[in-house]
């Protein structure tokens, strides 16, 4: 198995990166504005990117101390029953934000691209975190068919 894993610097305390990737409305400001579900283990988060579909995913772990997790059962086959993982750690000024999306079965071309998109979607994070004004879709940079 191969993992797609960043590492991004947030200059905000670590209760606002959480509540960014921890709830619905937090991700619709970074990741998709068509976000929704239920921000508590078990729950389900549902995300959509207009026409090129989307993916539900279980949440595994929210601690308000450090981390996130999901896992996702719906959406493209490479990413079915992936993991996506957020560990945050306050460092002075900055929220150090380890990112990893694991369990993809082959570094498949789609797997390429998700990892660039993961890199801009991290640093519209950053910028909605930070400005209070993200790059979420569909207002992200089309970076190719895929968007």
């Amino acid at each position: 198995m191969v993992d797609i894993l960043h590492r991004v610097g947030v200059v905000a305390p670590l209760d606002d990166v959480y509540r960014a990737v921890a709830t619905p409305e937090g991700i619709a400001g970074w990741w998709t504005a068509d976000t929704v579900g239920k921000s508590e283990v078990g729950g389900q988060l549902v995300l959509r990117f207009g026409e090129v579909g989307g993916f539900d995913m279980e949440v595994l772990e929210l601690d308000p101390s450090g981390s996130v997790r999901w896992r996702v059962t719906d959406g493209p086959e490479e990413w079915i029953g992936t993991e996506v993982g957020w560990r945050f750690d306050q460092r002075a000024e900055y929220t150090i934000v380890l990112f990893e999306h694991v369990g993809w079965r082959e570094p498949v071309e789609f797997m390429h691209h998700c990892s660039t998109k993961w890199a801009m979607f991290l640093m519209s994070l950053k910028e909605f975190v930070e400005s209070g004004r993200g790059r979420p879709a569909p207002d992200d940079v089309r970076i190719s068919d895929w968007h």
